[in-house]
């Protein structure tokens, strides 16, 4: 069966068309033959009859053509005499001489007889005439006239007892094709019935998947793509017509998904970078402003020329070289994002330059995967991170001062700790900074004027993600570390 509704239309509908044909054609065959047997039956009702009939026909011939020949003696009417008795004869040998109880099969076994001596004693009378014996050819023939009537009367009887038999026989032949004509009447109806119904069930097979494809197809045409789609139950087609314009759909649906998306993501990439971009000019105009803060210029040119007069100008050329190094990537790096090695090189000196002016007071630390330092991460981060630890963290404290700088890989991140021994935090203080409540005194110690306020949002801008900065401290005087996690981005 599924052979079948897979094939291809013009197979099924041929199919169909022959299948409801033949059913016409085998019903038309059986009920031909139920008329042609019920015919033949209704022939053979007064078939007796007819034979009785013949018979009698024949007796008659036979009693005429003696009693021509024994008026004219003619050749002819001797032939014709001749014919008729051998007709008679053999129509009196196809009765049936059986003992039986029925009153008709006796009569026909008399007849038999009866027809048999009337034929020995018109033979007799025949040859007493060629004889020309004229008293016993008359015996002769008055005996086989007596017999010829004695055998019309019993043929009339035995004929009339058949008629009446056969009559009722026939009514009921009639009476069953009278019946058998109202159930040819109702098979035909049933056929034709059946065959509309398979013709209409096989259409319908056909028109339903189509109609569900084309409200399919009016619906897609007004841009509703989220509809059910029509299901191809078979390969024929119309199937693989309604699997294509599913996968187009789906294609589609597909397409404008990744369209939307991909507009939703470059509209966010466009924000971020606006966003990042302000960040940037705002830290830039900053570091701009420090730059020509006379307190922060006099600390740092003071201490150059106090280590000018305590030693050499090697020395001093490197501080001051430093120093321009610094100040240098502060002023020209105006790109969003850098190398962690330029973050890292910016943090060496920077804390040199404060190792300089503070006499060494604060130690620092490195541990650093060389493997790590080309991935990008945005500029201007770790420098105001460290320089946060120092003013709020170790210059409050009793005792050195220490940093650790940190550059490892976890996951998929790269992760940059920086660690002091300092104060530390509290827990609102940590919320404060994290949430950009906070309002630290720019004014205090040398800052550069970039809060942890704007580090935090140009970092989760970058990353795309708001986990990308934890701070950890375990209480007063404990230290701190911040935590910054970055995303690998894929090579």
């Amino acid at each position: 069966m599924n052979r079948f509704f897979n094939s291809s239309l013009q197979t099924k509908i041929i199919s169909v068309c022959v299948f409801a044909n033949v059913i016409i054609f085998v019903v038309n065959i059986f009920l031909l033959l139920g008329i042609n047997s019920m015919s033949n039956d209704m022939d053979m009702v007064y078939q007796d009859n007819r034979a009785l009939n013949e018979l009698t026909k024949a007796l008659d011939e036979v009693q005429d053509s003696m009693t021509l020949y024994l008026s004219s003696k003619t050749s002819d009417s001797l032939e014709n005499y001749y014919i008729s008795a051998q007709k008679l004869t053999n129509l009196s040998g196809e009765l049936d001489d059986k003992i039986t109880d029925l009153s008709y099969n006796r009569m026909e076994r008399n007849i038999k007889y009866m027809t048999g001596n009337y034929l020995g004693e018109v033979e007799k009378t025949i040859d007493t005439k060629r004889g020309r014996n004229v008293e016993k050819y008359r015996a002769y023939y008055e005996k086989s006239t007596e017999l010829y009537k004695d055998i019309k009367a019993y043929l009339t009887s035995l004929n009339l007892e058949l008629f009446v038999s056969n009559s009722e026989s026939f009514n009921t032949l009639i009476k069953a094709f009278r019946y058998f004509e109202v159930v040819a009447v109702g098979v035909m109806f049933i056929v034709m019935i059946g065959n509309v119904f398979i013709i209409t069930s096989f259409v319908k097979t056909i028109i339903l998947p189509l109609k569900k494809l084309s409200d399919s197809a009016d619906e897609v045409a007004d841009g509703n793509f989220d509809i059910v789609l029509p299901t191809a139950h078979y390969n024929d087609e119309i199937g693989i017509v309604i699997g294509a314009f599913n996968k187009m759909v789906i294609s589609i649906k597909d397409y404008i998904e990744k369209l939307r998306e991909s507009l939703e993501k470059e509209k966010d990439m466009q924000e971020k970078e606006l966003t990042m971009e302000a960040h940037l000019k705002d830290a830039q105009l900053k570091y701009l402003k420090a730059q020509i803060n006379p307190h922060f210029l006099f600390n740092t040119l003071n201490a150059g020329a106090q280590l000018a007069m305590m030693e050499g100008a090697d020395r001093t050329y490197e501080y001051v070289q430093t120093v321009a190094d610094f100040f240098r990537y502060n002023v020209k790096n105006r790109q969003d994002t850098v190398k962690v090695r330029e973050e890292v090189t910016l943090v060496d000196n920077y804390i040199r330059i404060l190792n300089v002016r503070f006499s060494g007071d604060i130690g620092y630390d490195k541990q650093v995967d060389e493997r790590l330092l080309d991935h990008k991460m945005p500029s201007m981060i770790l420098q105001p991170i460290v320089e946060n630890a120092v003013n709020h963290g170790i210059r409050e404290m009793a005792g050195d001062g220490r940093i650790l700088l940190k550059v490892y890989r976890e996951d998929d991140n790269l992760c940059i700790s920086v660690i002091d021994n300092g104060k530390g935090m509290d827990e609102k203080t940590i919320e404060e900074i994290l949430s950009g409540t906070r309002n630290p005194d720019e004014n205090s110690y040398d800052n550069n004027g970039i809060g942890m306020d704007n580090v935090i949002s140009r970092l989760r801008l970058f990353a795309g993600r708001r986990d990308v900065i934890s701070i950890k401290s375990e209480g007063e005087n404990k230290g701190c570390e911040i935590k910054l996690s970055i995303p690998l981005e894929e090579n």
